[in-house]
């Protein structure tokens, strides 16, 4: 941009329109030393993220007890996951890679909302047990506290806003979050959980490719699923996975697809004359 050429570009109506977290979102995006090309989509996009934000948030806080021991595979897993991604943000913000920090921390948030979100939305309403329902909302506010803050800096009156809903103070006073502290309330790494996590993520991403290819709602009930025997290492997770793939019984099989047989649709019945 020149000012003699008076090609420059202004930020007000940008900041207007898709609010000041969208635009810094974009700036975030430039790596140390890069240049960066103006792009409109990409604020959008930083503006996505940030209503996702509220909405997440908002999901996690609306009813957080009862509360307890975190001990589910599946939220013992995401928690040691969102560990290792703050111990990786960390060395990475102290090599001034700041936008590899945003790039991954994005990535985790989408996958804890559209995935482990899901997963677990049964048993934290209370569809199982108080125990599994208590770890689900515990662990979430664990989630919760530590993105906010790797967001922090990125996108700072979203995060600053959801912080006050139920923290005192302000984000940007908040301590910088450890991988000690975020598993600390799971007594540490638990890498068997891990795997359990990422296998049912996968299972669930298979199901709904399968889903979709069919032209079935992601609701659409499955009467029977035969899982591939590499995703059987999900099994401690068996009851989240099949209330969140709609599953009314699981296996597995020597198959490398999953193999499934749909419900049979219930006729609606005619309305009364």
């Amino acid at each position: 941009m020149s000012k003699s050429k008076g090609n420059v570009i202004t930020p007000m109506e940008f900041l207007k329109e898709f609010g000041s977290d969208g635009v810094r979102y974009w700036a975030a995006n430039v790596r140390p030393g890069g240049d960066g090309i103006f792009d409109v989509g990409e604020i959008k996009v930083g503006r996505r993220l940030a209503i996702k934000m509220l909405n997440a948030a908002k999901f996690a806080l609306m009813q957080a007890e009862p509360r307890g021991p975190i001990t589910e595979p599946l939220d013992r897993g995401m928690l040691s996951s969102l560990s290792t991604l703050v111990r990786e943000s960390t060395e990475q913000f102290e090599a001034y890679d700041y936008s590899k920090v945003l790039e991954q921390s994005e990535r985790f948030f989408w996958s804890f909302c559209d995935d482990y979100l899901e997963l677990v939305k049964g048993r934290r309403y209370g569809d199982f047990t108080p125990e599994g329902a208590a770890s689900a909302n515990s662990a979430m506010l664990v989630a919760l506290s530590t993105l906010l803050r790797l967001f922090a800096p990125f996108l700072p009156f979203v995060t600053d806003e959801v912080w006050s809903w139920w923290q005192a103070g302000s984000v940007h006073n908040a301590k910088w979050p450890t991988p000690q502290e975020v598993v600390e309330p799971i007594g540490g790494h638990d890498a068997n959980a891990v795997h359990v996590f990422e296998q049912t993520r996968a299972a669930l991403g298979e199901i709904r490719r399968i889903k979709a290819l069919d032209k079935r709602p992601v609701k659409a009930v499955i009467e029977r699923a035969v899982l591939p025997q590499r995703f059987e290492s999900l099994t401690p997770a068996a009851q989240d996975f099949r209330a969140a793939a709609h599953i009314r019984d699981l296996g597995f099989g020597p198959t490398e697809e999953p193999q499934l047989t749909f419900a049979a649709i219930e006729p609606v019945p005619e309305p009364r004359v």
